[in-house]
């Protein structure tokens, strides 16, 4: 493909990662006025995001099998723009029953813009070049997770929340046609276009294995559990470090605590560099060096000054990027014919750790404040770099053993 096309298409990409998450955390930063908006206290008004991330987690696996009779920048395109029925539902509750539900009904397209976008870059690029748009497309979910909380809150405080969240709705609508304009018509055949190995897809299908034997090679199996692990540790962070940051001597208030986001803006920078990197390196080792960065970040946040706190949340939030740009690529490459269900799954696995993430720290924070939670996000750094180094083989191969399946299955 020519250069300007190559960059056009890429910019999609980033803005199809910054569609998926526009929506999804949106509401978290308004938890006080939704709260005396519907009588219920802050804590459960929270659950404006547990429900759109139980919606992803439910409706992700089934995103290949209900996506695959169709073109690829429609269902992206079409879902990124569909999103915005339900944000405007949001916007214009009328119980906290129903605004659950609106947010629930958000969650169920996300599915449909990440997944699909994930497998259409394995489609579209070469195994080299698909590592790097993949930590494009991260870097773009990083912009849209951090403008969806920066809308909302500096929209509410002039127009109020239902004003702001009708802005992010129609944003979404707004990425919805760009991306549509933006991807290119065919996905079929773009495989041939590009020079990427298609000896996989083109052999005779009755030596095919299965999608399910597929899914649940070991490679792919520790992939899943890589990302719960690494969703874990980026919420047990965030959750806890609002709370540390509340007590003396630091005092922060809701304003100064939404502004500890802002540290995701590192990662939008960069997890595209890491991209680069990684045009010569497997994923694997991407995921690994990212690991290893996770690590003594979370340590620097054991410090008692500000700025090395600052500076630890930033390097630990742009690892967790890079880790999920690096299991995305790896997926990928991997998955094979059963690409966009893998995906799926595995970010069914992802927002499950996100929601233990949330949960298993709880006991260790009571017992041992800030230095119980540090120890959980270690512990599941730990988790996933072990898990990338033990399982990720090379997908070529990965591809190697999948030709051997068949014989293995067949009983030979």
């Amino acid at each position: 493909m020519n250069g300007q096309h190559d960059k056009s298409l890429r910019a999609a990409f980033f803005l199809c990662g910054c569609a998926a998450f526009l929506n999804l955390y949106a509401t978290q930063g308004i938890l006080r006025e939704l709260a005396a908006t519907f009588g219920v206290s802050a804590e459960r008004a929270g659950q404006g995001v547990s429900a759109t991330t139980l919606a992803v987690a439910i409706i992700a696996p089934f995103v290949g099998t209900l996506a695959g009779p169709f073109a690829r920048r429609t269902v992206i395109a079409l879902a990124a723009s569909l999103s915005v029925l339900p944000a405007l539902w949001v916007a214009h509750a009328g119980s906290f029953a129903s605004f659950l539900a609106a947010r629930f009904a958000v969650g169920m397209l996300m599915p449909f813009v990440f997944a699909i976008s994930v497998a259409f870059i394995g489609e579209l690029f070469t195994r080299e070049q698909s590592a790097e748009v993949s930590a494009l497309f991260v870097a773009g979910t990083t912009l849209g997770g951090f403008a969806g909380r920066f809308i909302t809150n500096a929209c509410a405080s002039v127009l109020g929340w239902r004003y702001a969240l009708d802005i992010v709705a129609l944003l979404s609508l707004g990425a919805g046609v760009a991306i549509y304009l933006c991807l290119p018509r065919v996905a079929v055949s773009a495989r041939a276009r590009t020079g990427v190995n298609s000896q996989v897809e083109a052999r005779d299908t009755r030596h095919a294995p299965s999608r399910l034997a597929l899914l649940t090679r070991r490679p792919l199996l520790a992939a899943f559990g890589f990302g719960a692990c690494v969703l874990a540790s980026q919420v047990a962070t965030f959750t806890f470090v609002g709370l540390r940051l509340a007590q003396p001597p630091y005092g922060f208030g809701t304003v100064q605590i939404g502004a500890l986001y802002a540290v995701f803006l590192l990662a939008v920078v960069v997890t595209p560099l890491a991209g680069r990197f990684a045009r010569h390196r497997s994923p694997r080792e991407l995921a690994l060096y990212a690991a290893l960065l996770a690590l003594p970040a979370a340590g620097l946040t054991l410090a008692h000054g500000l700025l090395p706190i600052l500076c630890g949340l930033a390097l630990g939030s742009t690892a967790v990027f890079v880790e999920q740009a690096a299991a995305n690529a790896f997926i990928s490459q991997t998955a094979g014919a059963a690409r966009s269900t893998a995906i799926g799954v595995y970010l069914s696995c992802y927002y499950l750790g996100g929601s233990l993430g949330s949960i298993l720290p709880a006991s260790a924070w009571r017992q041992w404040g800030w230095a119980g939670c540090v120890a959980f996000v270690m512990v599941a750094q730990a988790i996933a770099g072990w898990l990338a180094w033990r399982f990720w083989r090379d997908p070529a191969r990965a591809r190697a053993m999948e030709k051997r399946m068949p014989a293995v299955l067949d009983g030979r």
